[in-house]
């Protein structure tokens, strides 16, 4: 990548790149003012399950320009490998550091994704919270394949609004997808796989309070708030999860 020269830990076989928002923000910069695509992968534990279980999708993750730490879980297994300085680079932060950053800077923001209406709240929402945010576009694609047709038209308009960044809320691993068939159409330097920030920082859903976060329990808050959705990814992902890297620890299971 271009930019900061930055090390990864290997986590169940991504590569997560040991960072702190400081980082993140300086690689930003540099690939929007190079002009040199790349897209970002923030990662909490149940996206490296999903890797584990798919290797197309882990080398999608581990081609990223970066692949952030988003849970606590992961920031803790690296600061456990030696990198101590390492920080939570969570999806709905890095949004707000970016669109703080890129006032000054002039970065041209695009939102695609989220439910019918929460991209346009969202577009509305953020130039209040940071007046002279510039955004340029948004689109909420339906919940199914694209035509070849769609997607043709789809890029066609993304690029004459020619951002410099493409925030993707779409859910894991679709966006991660998304973003790795796109990066080399679409020609913009940046784009960043959000998730349910699109939800959080529009106030479509409760995001869980700070200490909640630091402590590692916003799983648990999540779980609570919408069980029949995630119950799965907690109740069974989860545990595997720990399972599957105390194996690694222990040198039982390997990855090239």
């Amino acid at each position: 990548m271009s930019g900061p020269n930055l090390q990864t830990g290997n986590i169940l076989g991504v590569y997560v790149n040991a960072i702190t928002m400081a980082d993140a923000l300086q690689a930003v910069d540099s690939w929007i003012c190079s002009r040199n695509p790349h897209y970002i992968c923030v990662t909490p534990a149940h996206s490296v399950m999903e890797c584990y279980d798919h290797q197309p999708l882990r080398e999608i993750f581990n081609h990223s320009g970066l692949t952030t730490p988003d849970g606590m879980a992961i920031v803790w297994l690296l600061r456990a490998k030696g990198f101590r300085f390492v920080e939570r680079v969570y999806g709905p932060d890095l949004m707000r550091a970016v669109c703080r950053q890129g006032i000054e800077k002039g970065y041209r923001h695009f939102f695609y994704g989220g439910a019918p209406g929460v991209g346009e709240k969202l577009a509305g929402m953020l130039p209040k919270q940071f007046p002279g945010l510039q955004v340029v576009g948004v689109e909420s694609p339906p919940f199914r394949k694209l035509t070849a047709e769609e997607v043709e038209a789809e890029q066609a308009r993304i690029r004459d609004e020619r951002p410099d960044i493409i925030w993707v809320g779409i859910g894991s691993p679709r966006q991660e997808i998304w973003m790795s068939e796109n990066i080399d159409r679409l020609k913009v330097p940046v784009l960043v796989g959000v998730g349910a920030a699109f939800d959080f920082l529009s106030g479509n859903k409760r995001q869980a309070p700070g200490w909640v976060q630091r402590n590692g329990l916003e799983w648990f808050y999540r779980l609570v708030s919408e069980p029949r959705r995630l119950w799965r990814r907690y109740l069974l992902g989860y545990p595997r999860f720990v399972v599957l890297v105390v194996l690694q620890a222990l040198g039982l299971l390997r990855f090239e």
